[in-house]
């Protein structure tokens, strides 16, 4: 009785803690787009550099919440 209430209490636990991992990179791309706008407005000759630099940061920053929502699942087929 007690395993399944842990089993569920542990999922749980990890969908809680993936949703507070994602915070993170919500506001990583918040700031990247708010300072690349920023930027874009105060040296408009140089907008194809600076989205480029966005859009980098933006890949690099999805890439770690995509991993952090991958890890989970392949630490738990490793068990």
């Amino acid at each position: 009785m007690t395993g399944a209430v842990l089993a569920a209490v542990e999922g749980n636990v990890t969908a809680i803690g993936y949703g507070l991992a994602a915070i993170g990179p919500g506001i990583g791309v918040g700031i990247i787009f708010g300072q690349g706008v920023n930027a874009i407005a105060r040296q408009p000759e140089l907008t194809g550099v600076i989205r480029t630099n966005m859009m980098l940061g933006f890949v690099l920053t999805e890439a770690l919440a995509l991993i952090g929502l991958v890890a989970p699942f392949i630490f738990q087929s490793i068990k």
